[in-house]
């Protein structure tokens, strides 16, 4: 990647994160302005064990919901073209802008037979960062929150999972939260991209795949078998 002059990298990234703040502070999805510290910080953690430009990493962590499809009323992703917009404000470069859009464009989990693969470092480290934020106790949360904000019922064993083969099905699946397991959360770990991140997703898979298996026990009233 090119050297470039920046009026201040400190500023860019406070002043990014104020307007991300303003955004998305009041959100109830799960996608909320704490979503993204907690992204952003291990993202950043994952850039300094993994050797990737923090820079990119912190701004792609902080856009990576902006314009995300799911807050869209018709469906379409504008995260990659909205952090153009605010990132050529700055008079960063040309190649750092279009970095940033990239990973933000191909940040999303698709359906279970769509690969979503990164092709930088930088890129990978925000992925699994985001995906560690969607596993474990927090993940399990946003999941419920997001189901909530949606109206959707906890479980509904009469709706089956889906393992959803192209982006398109992805979008219009409309199950219980529950099923959302089934068809993203327990599917992440192996989708981890950085070593680092392959480890700190053990933990967090583990308890969630726990999680799973007592809300159904519980359900069905076995726990007390």
């Amino acid at each position: 990647m090119k050297s470039e002059t920046l009026p201040d990298p400190q500023h860019v990234i406070e002043q990014v994160a104020h307007k991300v703040r303003q955004l998305l502070e009041h959100d109830a999805s799960g996608h909320d302005w704490w979503h993204i510290e907690r992204v952003r910080h291990v993202a950043l953690q994952l850039a300094q064990k993994e050797g990737a430009d923090a820079f990119v990493v912190e701004l792609a962590a902080l856009l990576h919901d902006i314009g995300d499809w799911k807050n869209q009323t018709d469906g379409q992703d504008r995260g990659a073209e909205l952090s153009r917009v605010w990132l050529e404000e700055f008079g960063l470069s040309p190649e750092t802008v279009q970095h940033v859009a990239d990973i933000i464009e191909g940040i999303s989990f698709k359906g279970a037979g769509v690969a979503t693969e990164m092709p930088t470092l930088e890129g990978k480290c925000v992925q699994d960062a985001d995906r560690l934020d969607a596993i474990g106790a927090i993940g399990i949360g946003r999941a419920f929150a997001f189901g909530g904000s949606r109206g959707r019922p906890m479980h509904d064993p009469e709706v089956k999972p889906e393992l959803h083969q192209s982006f398109e099905d992805y979008k219009r699946k409309s199950g219980a939260t529950l099923n959302h397991f089934t068809e993203k959360l327990l599917l992440l770990k192996e989708r981890m991209q950085t070593p680092s991140g392959r480890v700190w997703a053990e933990q967090r898979h583990q308890f969630t795949e726990e999680f799973y298996n007592r809300f159904l026990a519980e359900w069905d009233s076995r726990d007390m078998a």
